[in-house]
């Protein structure tokens, strides 16, 4: 499948990342790094990182978290679509979601760290109404 994980003492598995940086939607395989250099050309955007969130009716959905530039915001989905829909993504690739935060979580070896980032993400899912 792709996804990297590990087995604890009795036997239960924890999916711990993917192999390759992709997003599963509907069996359709969508690389992050093509969105990530797609949505990091839009003048609004310092940093981006694409992950991968669990989504009950697609199996995954392609969350892009931004930094703004100063002093501006960050793109919601629609401005987003638009925008990257004119460099020529296909529909089907398109991001489903857009969260704004104000830096992106670094490993230790300072690259981005999109396990903590999926893990934030849904613990927002779980709060959220």
């Amino acid at each position: 499948t792709g996804d990297l994980g590990v087995l604890d003492a009795d036997g239960y598995l924890t999916v711990t990342g993917r192999a390759k940086d992709v997003v599963v939607r509907h069996g359709e395989k969508i690389p992050a790094r093509e969105l990530e250099r797609l949505v990091a050309e839009h003048p609004a955007v310092r940093e981006v990182a694409v992950v991968a969130v669990p989504d009950a009716r697609t199996g995954e959905r392609a969350c892009a978290c931004i930094v703004a530039e100063p002093g501006a915001r960050v793109p919601d989905v629609e401005e987003l679509a638009t925008f990257l829909l004119a460099r020529g993504l296909a529909t089907r690739r398109l991001p489903e979601q857009v969260e704004g935060v104000d830096a992106l979580p670094r490993t230790p070896g300072g690259k981005i760290d999109k396990r903590a980032l999926r893990d934030r993400l849904e613990r927002i899912d779980k709060e959220s109404p």
